[in-house]
C-alpha cells in the first residue's frame, strides 16, 4: 500500500506542477501535454512494479459496467464531436459575432450577454467547446477596445463551468459519477436542475458585484467595428448539427425506457452526423477538409489521461485505501451533499476533476446519492478555484498565453475562491431539497 500511495502522491504533485509551470511541451510541430504524460508514467510504474496486476487493470477497464472508462470516453468524445461539427458550421462564431456587434457600447451589456450565452450553450453542448470558442474573440475584442478582458473572460469561464452540471453530458465528471449508480439522464436532470439554477444565479450576482467597478468604467469604451465582414454560418450544416444534437439529447432522456446505453446513443448520433456531413462535403464542396478539421480538434488528450488515472485510482482500491477513505468520509445522510460538495471541489484542485471523479465514484458508489450529487457540484464549480481544477482551465490558460493576455495564477485563485465557496454552498443547500 505504501508504494502505491507514494506513486499516487508523486504523480499528483508532478501533474499540478506541470499545469502551473509548463502544461505543454513542443516537439517539432506537435504539442504534448506534460500533465497526461506524467499520469501515464505513474500508471506504468504501478503496473510494472506489480502493485496493480496487469490482468486486473485490463479487467476493470473492459468491465461490462456503466463506469467502464472506455464507454465514458466514447460518450464524451462523441458529444464533443457533435459540438465541433456545430462549431465548424460557424454557429458559435456567429453567436459570438452577434454578441459583440450588439453590445459594443455597454460594459454590462457585453458581460451579461457573454455570461448568458456561455451558460445556455454549455448546457446543451460542452463547457470545453464553449471555452475554446468564446475565449479567442474576447481576447481580440478587448485588445482592440483597449479595455481589460478579465471580467469577460472570467465570467465566461465561470458560466461554462457552473452550467455544465445541468445535464449529464455537460462534463465527463457528471457522466462518471452518475453512471456509477446507474442514474438515468432524466433522473439526473430532475435532481440537478434546481441546484444548477441556484448556483448559476449566485455565481452571476457575485461576478457582477466583483467586477462592478471595471464594468462601469468600460461603459461606452468599445470600438465601432473592425470593418470585417459579418460571420455567416452554413445554414444547412448548422441545422443538421442542431438536429443531431437535440436528437441525441432526446434519446438520452428516453434511453432507460428503450434499453439503450447512453454511450451508444452518443456514438450513433456522432456517427450519423459524420455520415451526413461527409455526404454534403463530398457532393457540395468536393472536399472532406471540414471532417478532418473536426476530428483533429477532438479532445483526444482525455484518452491517456483518463485511462492512466483510472489505473492509478484502481490501484488505490486494490490495496484497500479507497475503502478506508470511504468509511472515514461517508455518513450516509443528506449532509453528505454539503461535505462532498466541498471535498470534491478541493480534491479537484489537487487531482484535477476527472481523476477526482474516478476516485470519488468508488467512494460513493451504492452508498449515498447525496454524496454523489454533491461531488458533481464540487467537480464542476471546483474548476474555477484554480487552473488545475479541470482540463478546461488548462486549455483556457493556454489560449490566454497564446493571445498575450496576462492572468496571474494568484489572481485566478483569489477570484475563484471568492465565487466558488458561496456557489458551492448555495448549490449543495439547494441539492438537499431535490436529492
Amino acid at each position: 500500500m505504501t508504494f502505491t500511495i507514494c506513486v499516487f502522491a508523486a504523480t499528483v504533485v508532478a501533474m499540478i506542477c506541470s499545469v502551473i509551470f509548463k502544461p505543454y511541451v513542443k516537439i517539432g510541430k506537435v504539442k504534448i501535454g506534460l500533465y497526461y504524460v506524467i499520469t501515464v508514467i505513474g500508471a506504468g510504474l504501478l503496473l510494472i512494479s506489480g502493485e496493480l496486476p496487469f490482468d486486473f487493470a485490463v479487467e476493470k477497464i473492459t468491465a461490462k459496467t456503466a463506469v467502464n472508462p472506455l464507454k465514458i470516453l466514447a460518450l464524451f468524445i462523441s458529444v464533443s464531436l457533435i459540438s465541433l461539427y456545430l462549431k465548424n458550421a460557424g454557429f458559435f462564431d456567429y453567436v459570438a459575432e452577434k454578441i459583440f456587434s450588439k453590445t459594443k457600447n455597454g460594459g454590462y451589456k457585453l458581460f451579461i450577454a457573454l455570461y448568458l450565452s456561455a451558460a445556455i450553450l454549455t448546457t446543451f453542448t460542452s463547457n470545453d467547446i464553449v471555452i475554446l470558442t468564446f475565449t479567442p474573440p474576447i481576447c481580440i475584442f478587448c485588445k482592440k477596445a483597449k479595455v481589460s478582458p478579465v471580467p469577460y473572460l472570467f465570467g465566461e469561464f465561470v458560466a461554462a463551468n457552473t452550467w455544465s452540471m445541468a445535464l449529464i453530458i455537460g462534463n465527463p465528471t457528471n457522466v462518471y459519477l452518475a453512471e456509477s449508480t446507474g442514474i438515468s439522464f432524466f433522473n439526473y436532470l430532475k435532481v440537478m436542475i434546481f441546484p444548477t439554477v441556484v448556483s448559476g444565479a449566485i455565481s452571476f450576482l457575485l461576478l457582477l458585484l466583483i467586477f462592478k467597478k471595471s464594468l462601469k468604467s468600460n461603459e461606452g469604451a468599445y470600438i465601432e467595428g473592425d470593418g470585417g465582414e459579418s460571420v455567416k454560418p452554413n445554414r444547412f450544416l448548422t441545422a443538421l448539427s442542431l438536429i443531431h444534437l437535440f436528437g441525441c439529447l432526446v434519446f438520452l432522456a428516453v434511453a432507460e425506457f428503450i434499453g439503450a446505453e447512453s454511450y451508444l446513443v452518443c456514438v450513433i448520433s456522432a456517427a450519423s452526423l459524420t455520415l451526413f456531413y461527409s455526404l454534403y462535403c463530398t457532393v457540395k464542396e468536393k472536399s472532406i477538409k471540414r471532417i478532418v478539421k473536426v476530428f483533429s480538434g477532438a479532445p483526444y488528450e482525455l484518452i491517456p489521461f483518463v485511462l492512466s488515472m483510472f489505473i492509478i485510482v484502481s490501484s488505490l482500491s486494490y490495496c484497500g485505501f479507497t475503502e478506508k477513505l470511504s468509511s472515514l468520509l461517508l455518513t450516509a445522510n443528506k449532509t453528505d451533499a454539503i461535505s462532498f460538495g466541498f471535498l470534491s471541489a478541493v480534491a479537484s484542485n489537487f487531482l484535477n476533476n476527472i481523476p477526482m471523479s474516478v476516485l470519488f465514484e468508488r467512494i460513493v458508489a451504492g452508498n449515498s446519492a447525496a454524496a454523489l450529487f454533491g461531488s458533481v457540484i464540487g467537480s464542476n464549480v471546483g474548476a474555477f478555484i484554480t487552473p488545475v481544477g479541470a482540463l478546461a482551465g488548462i486549455m483556457w490558460n493556454k489560449i490566454l498565453s497564446d493571445y498575450g493576455v496576462k492572468f496571474p495564477f494568484w489572481k485566478f485563485c483569489l477570484l475563484g475562491v471568492i465565487i466558488a465557496l458561496p456557489t458551492i454552498s448555495a448549490g449543495t443547500l439547494a441539492l438537499l431539497i431535490t436529492v
